[in-house]
Parts: C-alpha cells; sequence; structure tokens
C-alpha cells in the first residue's frame, strides 16, 4: 500500500498538478476543496502529510493546522503550506501555526516532490 498525502486546496489545478507530481514519486493523493472537507477526510483517513493552501473559502490553511495541532488524533501528522502568499509575515505565520514547510506558488514539481521527500525522511528544518 502507498503512503497516503493529503492535498487541500480551493483550485482543482492545483490539486491536479500535486496528484499527478506524488502519483509519480509513489504516494497515493486524497484530495479536498477547504479546510472542513479536509477535516471530514480525516475522520476516516490518515495520511502521512497534508499539503495545504491557505486562502480558501470557509476553513483556510492556517486555521486548518491550528485545529489539526490540537487534536490528539492528528497533532503528529505533518503539514507542508502551499500558498501564493509569499510574505515573511505570512511565512512566519505559517510555521507559528504548525507548518513544517512553507512552499510558495508557482512551485514545479521537483520542489514539490523534493519537500515531500524531505518532510517524509525526518529532515531537520530547525
Amino acid at each position: 500500500m502507498l503512503p497516503t498525502v493529503l492535498a487541500v486546496d480551493d483550485e482543482v489545478a492545483v490539486l491536479r498538478l500535486i496528484r499527478q507530481a506524488l502519483k509519480r514519486a509513489g504516494y497515493e493523493v486524497i484530495t479536498a476543496r477547504d479546510g472542513k472537507e479536509a477535516l471530514a477526510l480525516l475522520e476516516r483517513e490518515r495520511p502521512v502529510l497534508i499539503i495545504s493552501d491557505v486562502l480558501m473559502p470557509g476553513i483556510g490553511g492556517l486555521e486548518l493546522v491550528r485545529l489539526l495541532k490540537e487534536r490528539k488524533e492528528t497533532r503528529d501528522i505533518p503539514v507542508i503550506m502551499l500558498t501564493s502568499l509569499t510574505q515573511f509575515r505570512d511565512m512566519q505565520r505559517g510555521y507559528e501555526f504548525g507548518a513544517l514547510l512553507y512552499l510558495t506558488k508557482p512551485f514545479t514539481v521537483e520542489a514539490l516532490q523534493q519537500a515531500v521527500a524531505d518532510v517524509l525522511s525526518g529532515k531537520d528544518f530547525e
């Protein structure tokens, strides 16, 4: 069974690109269009990693990460933020909320695959 990654983004094209990139790298990918849908998926799925946009309708990425880190069942799932917010303060907030990595859009398939591999290999990002 392949390791599962949850991708959360309100843009279908971005979800499609993440799915294609990570399937080629040997991962199963499940998707959600916002934080609420992601939380519902996490009731029955246990991904090894979550990749989330920040700006989404309803429960956005930062709120999603905050909620994940509050729950015993999900607090240890690493999160990569993948967003168009590029300001230092935005990145800082992502890390403060509990994201392990912060990637900005546009992104390359190779950069995404490397980030996922680094996170799942236990690379130290401190």
